[in-house]
């Protein structure tokens, strides 16, 4: 199985939506039909993207922390 490159970890995603908006982008200035529909594709998908991302999440309680003082003070 061949290892992951660190550059493409970290910027492939944003590279990705990059091109999707910019294609989005271009495609609505200069096309009609079919590119109507490919730019609100291609600049909806970064939107859900960011949607699914900033959604709140639920809160996991965290258990509390142990002290070890505490129990050496009784």
């Amino acid at each position: 199985m061949k290892k992951r490159s660190p550059f493409w970890a970290l910027w492939g995603g944003p590279i990705v939506m990059g091109v999707l908006t910019t294609t989005g982008l271009l495609t609505a200035l200069v096309s009609d039909t079919w590119g109507d529909w490919w730019s609100w594709v291609a600049l909806g998908i970064p939107v859900g993207v960011m949607g699914w991302y900033g959604r709140p999440r639920a809160q996991v309680p965290t258990p509390p922390a142990k002290n070890p003082r505490a129990s050496a003070a009784l």
